[in-house]
């Protein structure tokens, strides 16, 4: 029988390689699975960005915090196709444009939480945050009654764990958005077209403002497309999952199988 022999050094150096080896396969396989973030408690709190689904399903959502010149004109493009959506909005708005938010409420929409006073949501405490939704709560279900909805959207996407915990206790869920229009950015009808249309599916939530300056002509073409491609459009709360569901490391909302 032959006997091989081999010395300290390189039986170190191979025991050192399959070790790196190994640790990296288990990282790669624990982050997949979003083990490796929570055997290190380095889990982040996150918001849904959008939803797993096999239906070809998606939402569509307004933010309002800055003037209402064109929010009638979305509203009739929205009903022309019988599409009902989400529109964040913020307190001050609400005060500036009840009326406004009736009529939202009135014609389907889901009415939701922008904030009160559009603030970083990261650098506020924990009573700030909940004077922040609560206020701005109350004024929302007084003017849209049963559209009024117990969704939040932080101001600038701006979170942070203590945001999402404080939400999760006061019953509220925390969303963003994975299709970014861009339409703040004044970048042309082509430029918000092209953003939405090759970045949306399954389970995508659409970011869009009510006062974007090219929102009224982009809307129509954009809805148009989305229908006749087969997608199902509804509001937030419609889409997400409110029990027994999970959100991976991208944000993603998958149902608990």
């Amino acid at each position: 029988m032959k006997v091989i022999v081999i010395s300290r050094n390189l039986f170190l150096r191979l025991l050192s390689s399959f070790l790196i080896i190994l640790l990296s396969f288990i990282m790669v396989n624990a982050k997949k699975n979003d083990v490796f973030p929570a055997f290190f408690n380095m889990k982040k709190e996150l918001p849904i960005y959008s939803v797993a689904t096999d239906e070809k399903k998606i939402a569509i959502s307004f933010d309002a915090a800055w003037g209402a010149e064109y929010t009638q004109k979305i509203l009739d493009i929205l009903e022309e196709r019988n599409i009902k959506t989400t529109f964040f909005l913020v307190g001050f708005w609400i005060d500036k444009y009840p009326e406004r938010v009736k009529e939202i409420a009135e014609r389907g929409h889901e009415v939701a939480n922008h904030s009160t006073t559009h603030p970083e949501m990261s650098k506020l405490s924990r009573d700030q945050i909940i004077t922040e939704i609560k206020t701005t709560q109350e004024k929302i279900e007084k003017l849209a009654g049963v559209r009024a909805v117990r969704l939040f959207r932080p101001p600038f996407g701006d979170y942070n764990d203590l945001l999402i915990q404080t939400c999760r206790e006061i019953d509220f869920h925390v969303i963003q958005w994975d299709v970014d229009s861009l339409d703040w950015k004044e970048l042309g009808v082509d430029h918000m077209f092209n953003r939405v249309i090759k970045n949306v599916g399954n389970g995508s939530i659409v970011l869009f403002h009510n006062n974007a300056k090219y929102i009224t002509e982009a809307l129509p073409l954009i809805l148009d497309h989305l229908l006749a491609e087969g997608y199902e459009i509804v509001p937030v709360s419609e889409l997400i999952y409110k029990q027994n569901y999970r959100i991976d490391h991208t944000g993603r909302q998958h149902p608990d199988m």
